[in-house]
């Protein structure tokens, strides 16, 4: 197939061309005269299994020959005569054995790292063994380093790296995967030396950037038949540009570095690579020479003075290429999925690339209102897919107390109870939530979930009730097990809640694309696990999400031809009319350099590993391939998450030289290119425009006085002054806030609390006045917290606020208590009080009574927080005064018609006070008739129940304001009265 040839044999494509498309047709050219089955003798090495599902693709597309051999870099162990290898050892189970290292690690040396961070640890660990297996670094050459400051980081990270020591000494026996890979290599070297293959094997695609495939590309260009093709090379760029690109640490973000170091490595020159398929043609030549020179390595952009002027016509460079600039990442995704979307109809095969995963969700987003699927390569993260949720909130289980929250988002879930009567199941699953919302304890246990089936009418909540309790109640574990354990309960426990109560049929856990998925990865595990060791139950859960977060899971079948969603990787082996390069901002393309605990930039370079800016060099190689098409856009946003964004570099740089080309036209081609973007962002604003909607009015609804309602409890009437429409909405309408699903230690329950405390406290100081003790009261305040505050944080911050204002209670409760006796608390003074004339029953009860010597009352109500001021309790908070009023009539029969001397709120919030209501300025007679002249006003058919008629603040939110749709409108609006039928 190929001469004979004194140096190796290095071919490229340039940036712009097909390389799968020229790759097979300059193949088959060079076959032209040869026997059929010359071509088939043909080793076809590449670097993915795409780019050989392509190959064969185009194969299959005629004429009808015979196929080369196709074979992937990392097969080759598999193909060659290099059974003495022994297999290599599954990523998983490295990482299980380095997580029980580093977490014995941790164990005896907890100053290290905290342990939260074990499996990133690990991950990091594991990662940086295959990168030293890869480029044939071993663990004496780290720990050999020159670090002249002796930093206490460098020895924790020797610490850890001597972790990894252990694995490259029994690495011939049970080799990681890089390992095995490496050695694969090194043996076909050897073999080929003495025993070189006559028939031509070809390794193309690759770029070289992994140190064992630099090796088996090496080795393949001197085969007397070897020859590599190298993927986007760029033949414009001149030599002395090539040898500026010899420093790692200075170009290794060039997108061309990798080609520099394998040119040394086979001792040639940038004038050695030679065109592989000379008639393919980039789109764009011109553009070509544009790009590159826009890319130069930073120490020679002086060449941008030089050679600018001479590019050829810069018109014919940026033609196809379109800029948008977006205000934000939501405008940008729409601008990307509407032209998306005018491929469809255009009939046109068009391609996202972008490495943001956040753009192209929302791109895929925008693009359901049309019914347009895109192909997207990555495809959903399988932690994100419903078994893999599934799974994580499984293992929660776990990890903590049942709470009402993951005990819902497990019934609730798709695939809980799929195995059979799913009607009853999301029945029953929506009576518990209510009542959990309405009566449930915070942690729903076995005797709460079987007391709530019992009372239940449905002929299959016992049953269900059971299954419930068996399955998610006392589910914590505390103690350690071993890893097996873990996955053989967890495995049994999820299939079971798939399966449900009165299964017909297995759960759908494992079915469809994310349920085969998901049972790969627990299989694994299963079979794996044994290498794990015991850990906590904190330790599996975390271990499940990290494993089902490296998963990803693909449905083809529904997607809309020819739209494809890819990552720059999948950019490289596929063709498309448009290509759209998606989230050109720094951070996003290219992304920073993932953060290295273990080895800064310079000590890598010593160590002849991989430097960080590698992966920005790979982007730049993608960016130069991609933006070569016939047709490209190139997107940003301008703003994301209110803060400005930074342009991608090449960008600029390209953005720069066309500014700074004037007179070739470069000005107007850049605003060309921004005008055909604008025109795409003004056509995706258009489709966002909604039409002007006037404001809602300020509603004062007026409902008919039979519907109105005619009775209200004491602490209603502040409402009904303060927000009529409150009233209106709870009594008229019969809406009720839905209570929280998780019940939380808030203001309302620690006053509950506070009030039954302190009721027990003064009914036992009654019974015998020397318990009138602060230890007395710490000790009801101790118990009553243990009983009805489930949260340990919270009891420890409220037992402590009592304790600030014991002191200070039990010297007013003795002056209280010198004057008069308690006679009646909460449950016992209830008071009612029927208004005839208005046929009105006001209710109330009244937190504590006492009665002095004379026969009078004294009225009390404990505040958590700041009680009213007098002010307030004169216009609106008229609690106390009308308890006065009702108890002087007779309201409360527990204690009869007397004269209320006091009334008094007793405030025990941070700063403690007592607060009297102003009885002489509104004696209770003045507040009776008030009262009786608001209810009259609101039996008024002209009377509307206005909304925030008197808030205290406009800052104040009330239960029914997103009803009366405030915000549309404010508090300096006019109410807009309307009668209701």
């Amino acid at each position: 197939m190929f001469e004979p040839s004194r140096i190796p044999r290095v071919f490229g494509l340039p940036p712009g061309v097909d390389f799968p498309k020229a790759l097979v047709s300059g193949l088959i050219l060079k076959h032209a005269g040869m026997p059929p089955e010359a071509l088939a003798r043909v080793d076809l090495v590449v670097n993915t299994r795409r780019m050989a599902r392509r190959i064969r693709d185009l194969f299959d597309a005629g004429p009808p020959l015979l196929l080369p051999r196709i074979r992937l870099v990392t097969d080759l162990g598999d193909t060659m005569d290099l059974a003495s290898i022994p297999p290599a050892v599954s990523p998983l189970r490295r990482r299980l054995e380095l997580v029980q290292l580093i977490g014995f690690l941790l164990d005896q040396q907890p100053d290290l790292a905290p342990r939260t961070s074990l499996y990133d640890l690990a991950d990091s660990l594991a990662d940086l063994m295959d990168e030293m297996h890869g480029e044939g670094v071993s663990p004496d050459a780290i720990e050999a380093l020159d670090v002249s400051d002796q930093s206490g980081h460098w020895e924790r990270a020797k610490t850890f790296i001597g972790i990894a020591k252990r694995f490259f000494e029994v690495s011939d026996e049970a080799p990681d995967k890089e390992a095995r890979q490496r050695l694969v290599i090194t043996g076909l070297a050897k073999l080929w030396q003495t025993n070189p293959p006559q028939n031509p094997i070809i390794i193309a695609g690759s770029t070289g950037s992994r140190g064992a495939t630099m090796l088996l590309m090496q080795a393949v260009a001197r085969l007397p038949q070897g020859a590599l093709v190298l993927p986007g090379y760029d033949f414009d760029l001149p030599d002395a540009v090539w040898s500026n690109l010899d420093d790692p640490l200075k170009s290794e973000d060039h997108p061309q570095f990798r080609f520099r170091k394998l040119m040394h490595q086979l001792e040639i020159n940038p004038a050695d690579v030679k065109n592989w398929a000379p008639a393919a043609k980039p789109a764009s030549p011109s553009r070509g020479q544009l790009v590159s020179l826009s890319l130069r390595p930073a120490p020679v952009t002086d060449a941008w003075l030089t050679e600018g002027p001479q590019l050829p016509d810069l018109n014919d460079a940026t033609k196809g290429l379109s800029l948008i600039e977006a205000r934000d990442p939501r405008d940008e995704a729409l601008a990307i999925a509407t032209r998306l979307r005018q491929a469809v109809e255009d009939k046109q095969t068009a391609a996202l690339i972008t490495p943001d995963r956040m753009l192209s969700r929302r791109v895929a987003a925008a693009l359901d209102r049309w019914d347009v699927i895109p192909d997207d390569s990555a495809g959903q993260p399988l932690q994100l897919s419903p078994p893999g949720r599934f799974l994580r909130h499984v293992a929660q289980l776990f990890t903590q107390k049942l709470t009402s929250e993951l005990l819902l988002t497990l019934l609730k879930h798709p695939l809980c109870h799929s195995g059979g009567a799913r009607n009853e199941h999301v029945l029953l699953s929506r009576e518990l939530e209510l009542h959990l919302r309405r009566y449930g304890p915070p942690y729903p246990d076995t005797k709460s979930i079987l007391e709530w089936g019992v009372a239940h009418s449905h002929v299959l909540a016992v049953p269900w009730a059971e299954w419930v309790a068996g399955n998610l109640t006392d589910r914590q574990i505390s103690e350690s097990r071993d890893l097996t354990d873990w996955v053989n309960l967890h495995r049994t426990l999820a299939e079971q809640l798939s399966a449900g109560s009165a299964p017909e049929k297995p759960g759908e856990l494992w079915l469809k694309n994310a349920g085969q998925e998901a049972l790969k990865t627990v299989e694994d595990l299963e079979q794996h696990a044994p290498y794990g060791g015991e850990m906590t139950a904190r330790d599996y859960t975390d271990l499940v999400g990290a494993l089902l977060s490296k998963g990803e899971v693909r449905d083809r079948d529904e997607n809309t031809p020819g739209i494809m969603i890819w990552g720059t990787l999948e950019a490289r082996v596929q063709g498309a009319d448009l290509l759209i390069l998606g989230g050109l901002n720094e951070g996003s393309w290219p992304e920073p350099p993932t953060p290295d605990p273990w080895l800064n930039r310079t000590m890598r370079n010593n160590a002849r590993l991989l430097l960080p800016e590698r992966r920005i060099g790979l982007s730049a190689h993608d960016y130069q391939q991609a933006i070569a098409a016939k047709e490209v856009w190139l997107t940003r946003a301008v703003r994301s998450d209110d803060a400005e964004t930074v342009a991608s570099r090449w960008i600029n740089r390209l953005t720069n030289l066309l500014n700074g080309l004037p007179e070739q036209g470069g000005r107007d081609c850049l605003n060309d290119m921004r005008r055909r973007g604008h025109i795409w962002l003004q056509r995706a604003r258009v489709l966002e425009a909604v039409d002007s909607i006037d404001p809602a009015p300020r509603p004062s609804p007026r409902p008919p006085v039979v519907a109105r309602p005619n009775s209200l409890s004491v602490t209603e009437i502040k409402r009904l002054i303060r927000d009529p429409y409150a009233i209106y909405a709870k009594h008229v309408l019969r809406l009720k806030p839905l209570d929280p699903l998780v019940r939380t230690p808030d203001a309302p329950l620690r006053g509950t609390l506070i009030h039954d405390i302190l009721e027990r406290f003064i009914r036992q100081s009654q019974d015998n006045p020397a318990l009138l003790t602060k230890a007395a009261l710490l000790d009801i305040a101790h118990s009553t917290l243990k009983e009805q505050a489930p949260w340990p944080a919270a009891r420890v911050m409220w037992l402590a606020r009592i304790e600030r204002v014991a002191d200070w209670f039990l010297k007013n409760e003795a002056k209280r208590q010198s004057i008069a006796k308690p006679i009646a608390f909460e449950q016992q003074a209830h008071g009612r009080l029927t208004i005839p004339d208005l046929n009105f029953t006001l209710r109330g009860y009244a937190d504590r009574i006492d009665r002095d010597a004379a026969g009078d009352v004294h009225l009390y109500d404990y505040k958590s927080g700041r009680p009213p001021s007098q002010p307030e309790q004169k216009a609106f908070d008229k609690q106390l005064l009308i308890e006065a009023a009702m108890l002087e009539q007779g309201g409360f029969k527990e204690v009869g018609p007397a004269t209320v001397t006091r009334a008094v709120f007793i405030g025990l919030g941070s700063s403690p006070v007592e607060i009297d209501a102003p009885l002489l300025e509104e004696p209770t007679e003045k507040v009776w008739v008030e009262l009786k002249q608001l209810i009259a006003a609101y039996q008024d058919p002209e009377q509307g129940y206005t909304s925030r008629r008197s808030v205290q603040k406009d800052t104040d939110k009330g239960d029914y304001d997103q009803l009366a749709r405030f915000g549309e409108w404010d508090n300096t609006f006019d109410p807009m009265p309307e009668d209701l039928t």
